[in-house]
């Protein structure tokens, strides 16, 4: 019986690490992560969309002598998609606009990853689950990602 209590206790601490990732949505790219950031910021504009920021982690690190995995950020959106959205709830924005994230990770595989939609957008009081702009930024989301891995 106390072995059976100390499991449950330790699957119910565990529970909200597993929850946290099922949230972040990971594609394996078929490239290195500046020629996948490349065809992902490229993909990007050819849909139309705005890319505000690209953010390299690793030269930041390496700025002030650190070492880092390769890893860059990518910030980008659409006003059209993302202004309602943050009409509906204002702290939108603080998920907006979009990002994905392209890593190396230890084992030296390539990945994009990004917060799924409906799940960053959940916690939110005044954004309904089934807007319309989430099923919208799921699917460009996923088109993206896909187009740039290669795969």
């Amino acid at each position: 019986m106390k072995r059976l209590i100390t499991a449950i206790a330790l699957i119910w601490m565990a529970a909200p690490a597993l929850a946290m990732s099922d949230d972040i949505v990971k594609v394996k790219s078929a490239q290195d992560v500046a020629a996948t950031m490349d065809a992902l910021e490229a993909a990007v504009t050819g849909a139309g969309a705005t890319v505000f920021a690209r953010v390299d982690h690793a030269a930041g690190a390496a700025s002030v002598d650190m070492a880092l995995d390769p890893a860059q950020l990518l910030i980008f959106g659409n006003p059209k998609l993302g202004t309602p959205a943050i009409q509906d709830d204002a702290l939108a924005g603080l998920y907006l606009p979009l990002r994905v994230l392209v890593y190396r990770d230890g084992a030296g595989q390539v990945w994009l990853a990004y917060e799924d939609p409906k799940a960053m957008l959940s916690g939110l009081g005044g954004v309904a689950p089934d807007a319309g702009y989430i099923a919208k930024m799921t699917g460009a989301l996923g088109k993206l990602t896909g187009k740039a891995s290669g795969m």
